[in-house]
């Protein structure tokens, strides 16, 4: 193991409502392991994360209706209590998007990357990717951004239905709202509605050309860039299992070489003058054999330990080595390991086994055994459960199993067809909230407004 100054804490900023971040618990283990005093922003002192033994200190993060100041008097509070400067580790897109507005106000409080100014913001906005791919020459589906209800049907119509849609800054997504940051739309009057509810949504609507998912498709990059602009560490992983099946988070994925993505992926942050931790996905385009990039993210991915390496250096550890000085050892690749989230694997499979049985077919496939790419599994990790660290998966299983529940009977109610009524004053929920009101996205804290940050606060002990 390489050797880390453990007099440097670590704070972890998770600003999205998500119990069930796996990530983060990720992260809290792998420092805590490495002997170094970890704090995180969670949504609740009961969550999961919050049960870990490696956990110091855990830290709720604001409510909806706070600002850039209400952040910003947090940080500086957790800094107070703490003996010396420590590493700020943004878990989600929109931590990462408000710690880069704040770094100068936190300077001499958290050791951060020297990020590009707004780079993180711009990024993680699908619009301006479109057009950083555009200008790099990198593969990207096929996207219009319509101006008008009218324009977003045509959009349909031209790319070839169905199509994706996303909304270009997902992290503004009102809560409650039944918006979610994608889907897939499968008619121009979709299309049209979708267009139609803009406004409440906080940011433009993208139409993607829809690169149809299967087997050995979909992939990711995970790296972490130093001051140097050089990639300290990266490598790309495949999904074996997502969930949603198809369109979803990781929930089965593999350590595997893979020259093209690896390559596109350093091309992109040595362009960019990218810094930090950074996760992308791609998709490769079966009919013309090119890996198209759907997704930045300015942070770690939710199955970043996958990519351990043989010396136990992740992204997360390089940045801790790298921040406070140490030296980042050379990758030493474990191609072949494993990394499952419980959880979703179990539904993915439940899933692939429902529909399986229902066309009728063969044996399935076996994700332990993968002659075809010549790399057999030589390792893996679980996302929660862990024997040196229990409690997590426990805390999971019990808060999650009523949850998923929960979740399903209320898609199988929106499912349904709404009642017919005759009572005046009264109208059915329009297409659009139908088909997407039980798949709520998780709540965001509301966007910040760029003036917002109190001069009064000071940013420096």
């Amino acid at each position: 193991m390489p050797s880390f100054d453990t007099r440097v804490p670590a704070v972890l900023v998770r600003l999205d409502r998500n119990p069930f971040h796996h990530g983060t618990l990720g992260a809290v283990r792998s420092l805590g392991r490495a002997g170094i005093e970890v704090h995180a922003v969670i949504e609740a002192t009961r969550s999961p994360v919050g049960r870990s033994r490696y956990l110091r200190g855990a830290h709720l993060r604001p409510g909806p209706g706070t600002d850039l100041s209400d952040v910003q008097r947090l940080l500086l509070g957790i800094s107070d209590q703490l003996a010396t400067p420590a590493v700020l580790i943004a878990m989600d897109d929109l931590s990462a998007i408000t710690v880069g507005r704040l770094q100068q106000r936190l300077a001499g409080r958290y050791l951060l990357p020297e990020q590009p100014s707004g780079l993180p913001e711009r990024v993680a906005d699908k619009a301006e990717l479109v057009a950083i791919c555009g200008a790099l020459g990198i593969p990207h589906p096929r996207t219009v951004i319509p101006g008008g209800a009218a324009e977003a049907a045509a959009a349909a119509r031209s790319l070839g239905l169905p199509v994706v849609a996303k909304w270009s800054r997902p992290w503004l997504l009102p809560e409650g709202a039944g918006l979610r940051s994608t889907l897939v739309v499968r008619s121009p009057q979709e299309a049209s509605e979708l267009y139609g509810r803009s406004a409440e949504a906080g940011s433009r609507l993208l139409l993607q050309e829809f690169l149809p998912p299967g087997r050995d498709l979909d992939w990711f990059f995970h790296g972490y860039s130093g001051s140097g602009g050089e990639c300290l560490v990266g490598a790309a992983g495949r999904k074996e299992r997502s969930w949603p099946v198809g369109a979803g988070l990781t929930a089965v994925g593999r350590w595997l070489p893979n020259p093209a993505v690896e390559r596109t992926a350093r091309q992109l942050v040595s362009a960019l003058g990218y810094r930090g931790i950074l996760d992308l996905d791609f998709r490769l385009d079966s009919a013309t054999g090119a890996y198209h990039l759907l997704d930045f993210n300015p942070r770690p991915g939710a199955q970043f330990r996958l990519f351990t390496d043989r010396s136990g250096t992740d992204v997360v550890r390089a940045l801790h080595l790298d921040l406070t000085g140490r030296t980042v050892p050379a990758p030493d690749a474990a191609h072949g390991r494993t990394f499952v989230v419980e959880n979703y694997a179990l539904l993915s499979f439940l899933s692939t086994l429902s529909s399986f049985r229902c066309r009728g077919g063969g044996a399935g496939r076996d994700i332990g055994a993968v002659p075809a790419d010549g790399v057999r599994a030589r390792s893996g990790e679980a996302a929660w459960f862990a024997l040196d660290d229990p409690l997590p998966a426990y805390a999971m299983a019990v808060a999650w199993i009523p949850h998923a529940a929960h979740r399903a009977w209320r898609r199988l109610r929106h499912a349904l067809p709404a009642p017919r009524t005759s009572e005046p004053g009264r109208s059915r929920a329009s297409p659009v909230r139908q088909r997407w009101g039980g798949l709520d996205r998780a709540a965001m804290v509301p966007p910040y407004r760029a003036d917002s940050v109190d001069p009064s606060i000071p940013s420096t002990p």
